[in-house]
């Protein structure tokens, strides 16, 4: 019988109570170049929600490596890492530090010292030069990551992970894409991944687990590290291993290593699949890359493709994953957007999910505990005038604490916009656990019913909170329309797209990921599509999800036409003309059907008299799924007892205009 995801494995003998794994990731959690409570908070959580091993954020082990303003420095980390593993060993959770240098792919800003490289070849990325680092600089970070994985003994921890993923400079000696020396460390890429473990072998003893984080496909055709070179690399390190976690990516596919949703979950099944034959029991094998479905992850330990597996985002989304697989509950799921959880940005934000704003804030949000329900003996009754993310969450809160809900919406299924907006399908998998949430907690809906200030009123009368989560309306076009071009909102568009023939043309100047998407399905029905963008790259925004260059290949492929740097002038019958923002050349691009993929305007006709409602989302300022979440969340957590005693035995109706 095939091993389970909730059920125990042993490392380097001692035992993880699920075959779950927290990987390591960037989070902006750090006090200066520490690990801070906030930190030992985000970890705890999840140790708590049933991860079987934690790997915190890789902590450079040298002084020459500063990748991001708030990266962790391993000298640095011996306190928070034993405050880590104070946290999670209750839970049963094995803690492994994470540890690494980023060489050639890190950066000079904070450091303001030359970066080291394996080879005098500038990152692809940031086209810096590094230094080739000679036998002093190799022998200062051997003893770098000796001297770090000392450190973390004396925290306590369980072990450590080494890396050798797309970012990591070990991986930088393995590839040839890096690696043109003409020594013995290019005659031999491992020989410095070989002394590495050697002196972090020695400080960790028999009794704690070293794990290596491995890329294993570059995903280059003409060079680099591919599976088969991989196979070897990984047979080659094994028995010096005790944990072993597959990945793909390099300097050339840095997106490869966690993609949106735009590439399949669970990508890197046969690449795991094959590595673990490889090895052939040598080492536990870990599968990463976007699993964040139980059921895949259930399948590749059945089908015996890892030991153990990865599910980072999905833990982030739903920290307490594994607890709800344990109780056969249903997990918040993760939509592998990438909006707010991918981290390495100049804006330095915290580690969050669009789903689980809480997520990062674990210091300053009241937890949610799944054994919470009807906390609150004292509750009252609640009227949610939208079922939106933000109106939905906050039934879903308000339900959990025992209160009475009544969510109320015009529309004939729960969603908002999400549901509504074309190119946004793959969130609407958080909606449908919404509402699946607020119905097993026993909210009514009243769909097709649409509220209004009299029957609000009503309900404040008779002692009910009000929440108003009532979205978003289209901006008036800030361009004349003239003639018999369809004008169409991104959120109104049929999902079989328009009825009308002709070139349609997608207005965009917001940059986010719908004006892409609802391009790219239009194109795949087979319409003549443009977008319009006063950017100089279309879905500038996608940068930040990592989508950016993909975005644009994909609409090259699409045969989408890109106007860029231009604004839209006027629309009539002779087409649409736009102007170069920067040469202000005129011209005219032909035009059927206009989609309108702008920034909206607050939905904030209802409930102007009814002062003591409460706004949430869309309808205070369109923003993005992160706040309606968040507010929805927040506003229900401040619902007071003492409030909802004063109306508990005052109900209120609505009638169900459908």
């Amino acid at each position: 019988m095939s091993a389970q995801l909730t059920d125990p494995i042993t490392l380097a003998g001692r035992h993880a109570p699920s075959r779950v794994l927290l990987g390591p990731h960037p989070t902006n959690l750090g006090a200066g170049r520490t690990l801070s409570p906030r930190h030992v908070a985000y970890y705890e959580r999840r140790a708590r929600g049933g991860a079987g091993v934690v790997v915190t954020e890789v902590a450079s082990v040298h002084a020459s490596d500063w990748p991001y303003e708030r990266a962790p420095l391993a000298s640095d980390c011996v306190g928070g890492w034993r405050d880590v593993v104070a946290a999670c060993r209750p839970h049963g959770a094995l803690v492994l530090a994470g540890l690494g240098h980023t060489g050639l792919q890190g950066s000079s800003a904070y450091s303001q010292a030359v970066l080291w490289g394996p080879s005098g070849i500038p990152d692809v990325i940031s086209r810096e030069m590094p230094m080739q680092m000679e036998q002093a600089e190799i022998d200062s970070l051997v003893e770098g990551f000796r001297a770090a994985a000392a450190a973390a003994v004396s925290a306590d921890v369980d072990g450590v992970e080494l890396d050798a993923g797309p970012r990591g400079l070990l991986r930088q000696f393995h590839s040839d894409l890096t690696n043109v020396r003409d020594d013995e460390y290019g005659a031999d890429p491992l020989r410095l991944t070989r002394e590495v473990l050697a002196v972090v072998r020695e400080e960790l003893g028999p009794g704690r687990v070293l794990s290596l984080r491995l890329s294993c496909d570059e995903a280059t055709s003409w060079a680099g590290i591919t599976p088969s070179i991989a196979a070897g690399q990984a047979r080659e390190l094994a028995e010096a291993l005790d944990l072993l976690v597959v990945v793909r990516g390099g300097p050339l596919s840095a997106n490869a290593y966690r993609p949106d949703f735009h590439r399949p979950p669970a990508f890197n099944i046969e690449l795991c699949r094959n590595i673990r034959t490889a090895v052939a029991g040598a080492v536990p094998v870990v599968l990463q890359g976007s699993v964040v479905d139980p059921a895949d992850a259930r399948r590749a330990l059945d089908e015996g493709v890892a030991d153990v597996v990865e599910m980072t985002r999905a833990q982030i989304a739903d920290p307490d994953l594994v607890v709800k697989i344990r109780r056969g509950a249903v997990p918040r799921p993760c939509v592998l957007c990438n909006q707010t959880c991918q981290v390495l940005d100049p804006r330095n934000p915290v580690v969050t999910c669009v789903g689980n704003p809480t997520a990062g804030h674990e210091t300053v949000d009241p937890v949610e505990d799944i054994a919470d329900v009807a906390a609150d003996v004292a509750a009252g009754a609640v009227l949610v005038a939208g079922g939106g993310p933000a109106g939905l969450e906050a039934a879903r809160v308000l339900a959990l604490r025992g209160h009475r809900v009544t969510v109320a919406d015009a529309s004939a299924r729960p969603g908002g916009i999400v549901r509504a907006a074309a190119g946004t399908p793959h969130l609407q998998a958080l909606t449908d656990w919404l509402e699946g949430e607020c119905r097993r907690l026993g909210v009514e809906f009243l769909l097709g019913t649409a509220v209004s200030d009299a029957e609000l009123d009503a309900a404040g009368r008779a002692g009910a909170t009000v929440i108003l989560a009532t979205g978003s309306r289209p901006r008036p076009l800030p361009f004349p329309v003239e003639g018999h071009v369809r004008c169409v909102g991104a959120a109104d568009l049929p999902d079989g797209g328009t009825p009308t023939e002709g070139p349609h043309v997608v207005f965009d100047p917001v940059g986010g990921p719908v004006g892409v998407a609802v391009a790219e399905r239009l194109a795949a029905q087979g319409r003549d599509v443009s977008i319009v963008t006063q950017d100089s790259v279309a879905g500038s925004r996608l940068g930040m999800t990592g989508d950016l260059a993909d975005a644009n290949t994909r609409l090259q492929r699409a045969g989408v036409t890109r106007h860029l740097d231009s604004r839209i002038v006027s629309i009539g019958d002779e087409g649409m003309r736009i102007r170069n923002r920067y040469t202000a050349d005129e011209s005219v691009v032909p035009c059927a059907v206009l989609i309108d993929c702008s920034h909206r305007l607050p939905d904030d006709t209802l409930g102007s008299s009814h002062r003591d409602a409460v706004r949430v989302g869309d309808c205070v300022a369109p923003r993005t799924l992160l706040e309606a979440v968040r507010e929805g969340r927040i506003e229900a957590l401040a619902v007071t007892a003492s409030r909802r005693n004063e109306f508990d035995h005052h109900p209120f109706t609505l009638v169900n205009e459908r």
